[in-house]
């Protein structure tokens, strides 16, 4: 049986669907379930009862508070025995922002346990949170001049699917990436070629960063942590491009172009 925490989310929800399709037992645990799934709050240690539960797949919510809600998990894991894969965030182990360094304790706790680590670069879901793109033909982030290597929640669920249910994964760290590099700028460009109209990228200092998100109403843990983000990369170390998706799934990683054809009913 396995356990998958964060279950309302971009790869929760995708590592389920895909669980379950394959037929392999599983319990969809969050804090305000679906009918299919089970009650799950990572703040009370001791509702954290994993009987039956062989591997546990890990992430909590981003906030100030997802450093103790794991390890909440991951005392409960050791207690029952239980495997546990964890989903952390590009290059963690360095501590290079809040969301790394939200991570790096929990990646640290699991020894002694059964593990594998995932580390994810950036989301392409977060274009999907642009509504500026099919309403005015514009997105716009904290400053980032460099390239990033933006991977599809889904393929980072189908790694996981594959971590969970196959062996050979205890002590491993997988970087996960898609398959090119893009600058903003660039990433841009692609939206205008898919889409048939002009895309432009506006690239925001901090305080303009944190008055605009600030003002749609992002927490402002969130909006300082994704700044930080912002200054890790601004002029590098997100570009690397691994061959993780096709090493571990047997298919090429979705790019860009591909996410925005897929999606094409929410860019418009």
């Amino acid at each position: 049986m396995i356990l998958v925490t964060g279950a309302s989310g971009n790869v929760g929800t995708a590592l389920v669907r895909r669980l379950r399709a394959d037929g392999v037992p599983v319990l969809a645990g969050s804090r305000h379930p679906g009918p299919d799934g089970v009650a799950l709050d990572l703040a009370k240690p001791e509702t954290l009862v994993l009987d039956g539960v062989d591997t546990v797949f890990l992430l909590a919510a981003t906030g100030p508070d997802q450093t103790q809600h794991e390890l909440n998990m991951v005392r409960a894991a050791r207690e029952a025995g239980a495997r546990i894969v964890k989903l952390s965030v590009w290059r963690a182990d360095e501590g290079l922002s809040p969301i790394a360094r939200s991570h790096r304790p929990v990646e640290e706790a699991l020894d002694g346990l059964r593990w594998t680590v995932l580390r994810p670069n950036f989301y392409l879901q977060n274009f999907l949170r642009q509504p500026g793109i099919r309403a005015e033909g514009r997105f716009g982030t904290p400053l980032i001049t460099a390239p990033v290597s933006f991977v599809d929640a889904n393929d980072i669920a189908e790694v996981a699917a594959h971590v969970l249910t196959t062996d050979g994964h205890d002590g491993r760290v997988y970087d996960i990436t898609g398959p090119e590099a893009l600058t903003y700028e660039e990433a841009a460009a692609v939206f205008t070629e898919v889409l048939g109209r002009p895309v432009r990228y506006e690239g925001w200092d901090d305080e303009q960063a944190r008055a605009v998100m600030l003002g749609r109403g992002m927490p402002e843990f969130y909006v300082e942590a994704l700044i930080e983000v912002a200054r890790a990369y601004r002029h590098g170390g997100a570009e690397t491009v691994t061959n993780t998706v096709k090493e571990l799934t047997g298919r090429d990683a979705t790019g860009l172009a591909e996410f925005i054809r897929r999606h094409r009913d929410v860019f418009g």
